[in-house]
């Protein structure tokens, strides 16, 4: 037996962001509402002894099928209200009578519901639970599982963008970059002093001339790079105690 005071904070956590459901215009809310009212289902089933059902309300519905649900609103978009101006004239009227015929048929059907006490306690084992879900639920179950998976592929459908252009390979990319004047090879790399931060120093090509673009621009406009004159004395010397001629070094 749930004690009473359970009972009023799992209807706070559920009562509260189920009105949220209906009430917010915005998608982050409803989803966090629905978090809410999934997480106060799973205290219930826990302070009834279903501890298998809390768990699943947890993993499967909390985990897989939010997840699924902020995945769809982070594929549409969640930068704005939702448009209240009516596509369909009288769509508002015809969505509330349908509600209050669904309302009619959800009362006249639970009135007349009649629960006999069972001689044999019933424990929510997962042998149980398998056996409901898939003999006699199985078509709700199936149904669930396509709506789920018709919300993926809509979800899909609507953020998918037409190219204006078609897509260009890699070959004509490469090609593109020479047309402009881009280098066929890669950008070289700064620095040839092994002793020396190596960023403000230009590379050195074939004939040891410096490369200028192997800087970035900006060491440039800040003045902040070096031709490497202030380590050609030092250099020399080291050459030659490694046993190098004159000429070499």
């Amino acid at each position: 037996m749930i004690s009473p005071v359970l009972f009023w904070f799992v209807a706070f956590i559920t009562v509260i962001p189920a009105l949220a459901l209906i009430f917010s215009r915005r998608p982050v809310h409803v989803a966090m509402a629905v978090v809410l009212v999934m997480v106060g289902l799973a205290i219930s089933y826990v302070a009834l002894d279903a501890p298998f059902l809390g768990a699943v309300q947890i993993i499967v519905y909390t985990g897989a099928v939010m997840m699924l649900f902020l995945f769809t609103l982070m594929l549409v978009g969640v930068d704005k209200r939702e448009s209240l101006k009516e596509t369909i004239t009288g769509q508002r009227w015809i969505a509330l009578a349908l509600a209050i015929g669904l309302g009619a048929l959800l009362i006249s059907v639970v009135s007349r519901l009649t629960f006999s006490v069972s001689e044999r306690a019933t424990v929510g084992e997962p042998t149980e639970v398998a056996g409901w879900l898939f003999g006699d639920y199985v078509l709700v179950v199936e149904v669930l599982g396509f709506l789920l998976i018709t919300a993926a592929v809509g979800a899909l459908v609507l953020t998918h963008v037409p190219r204006l252009f078609p897509k260009r390979t890699q070959a004509e990319i490469q090609a593109a970059r020479i047309a402009a004047g881009a280098d066929p090879v890669n950008k070289a790399f700064p620095g040839f002093y092994a002793r020396h931060n190596a960023l403000d120093a230009p590379a050195l090509d074939p004939e040891g001339n410096p490369i200028e673009d192997s800087v970035s621009r900006v060491l440039r406009a800040r003045n902040q790079t070096i031709d490497g004159s202030e380590f050609k004395d030092d250099n020399k010397a080291r050459r030659r105690e490694l046993g190098a001629k004159e000429d070499d070094a």
